[in-house]
């Protein structure tokens, strides 16, 4: 199995505004041996942009993953997790899920970006569109018996409930996405709800200092999915905090980031990646 491969440093890039500043410490995956880009993809009657990247010269169909977003939309980061799984074998498909709702790059700031915008995407919507993502890389190279889905934040949440949405789904990979909270309109059912009913394994990657998922409440998530007698694990690294991926910004924790990032690779093949 390769290992994750960034080719360099990135001053910049097309970051979010609400992420910055960015830290010193930004990886950037280059599109050798790879085809990436914008993509269009139809969803209950609207197009959705996405980005999409594959290997080249690969063939046969492709194993999928459903790259969900973090808060931010699909930026540079997002776009460079979707180029290191298309170096590992994989296609790779972030939707910008906000579209309806608007784009994340009109706010500065998170509160204003989560309040304004994030906080109004139903998650029905979102359940939706995903299945039809699903459907466009099942029709584009990919091949609809080996589809997985990841996400981070706000994706992270997203992925668990995804997990519990859609019964072709093989595998998935949960990075510190909340676990609880308020029931409202637009989010009925949080992951500790839909526990008992997962459809594919779940693996949650989640950190030991981070002060907006508390570690009560993954234990929480472990009972719940104990009384289902659910396929998942959680994984906690204890000197991690929130967003530990996320190498752009202050919060990357390189080591747990290194060993998440290959814990999701393997737990991709052990469970979905094979034919």
């Amino acid at each position: 199995m390769k290992e994750q491969q960034p080719t360099g440093q990135s001053p910049g890039g097309n970051f979010a505004p609400a992420a910055s500043p960015l830290a010193s410490t930004v990886l950037h995956t280059s599109n050798d041996g790879i085809l990436a880009g914008e993509t269009s993809i139809p969803t209950q009657g609207e197009s959705m942009p996405a980005y999409h990247a594959r290997p080249k010269h690969v063939e046969g169909s492709l194993p999928i993953v459903i790259v969900v977003q973090e808060i931010f939309g699909v930026h540079e980061h997002i776009r460079d997790v979707c180029r290191r799984l298309a170096l590992e074998g994989y296609l790779a498909i972030a939707p910008e899920l906000y579209f309806r709702q608007g784009d994340p790059n009109d706010y500065a700031d998170i509160p204003t970006l989560f309040s304004e915008l994030v906080s109004k995407v139903p998650d029905a919507q979102v359940l939706a569109d995903l299945d039809h993502v699903a459907n466009w890389a099942a029709r584009n190279g990919g091949d609809a018996h080996r589809l997985m889905i990841t996400g981070f934040c706000w994706g992270g949440r997203i992925t668990w409930l995804y997990a519990a949405h859609n019964p072709q789904l093989k595998a998935a990979v949960a990075w510190y996405g909340k676990l609880v909270g308020e029931k409202t309109l637009n989010s009925s059912h949080h992951p500790v709800d839909v526990a008992i009913n997962l459809n594919a394994p779940v693996l949650g990657l989640y950190g030991g200092q981070d002060t907006g998922i508390a570690l009560d409440t993954v234990e929480t998530m472990r009972q719940a999915l104990r009384a289902a007698n659910a396929s998942a694990e959680i994984v906690v690294y204890p000197e991690a905090g929130h967003a530990f991926n996320a190498d752009y910004r202050p919060s990357y924790h390189e080591e747990s980031a290194k060993d998440g990032w290959q814990r999701m690779l393997r737990w991709f093949e052990r469970y979905g990646a094979k034919k």
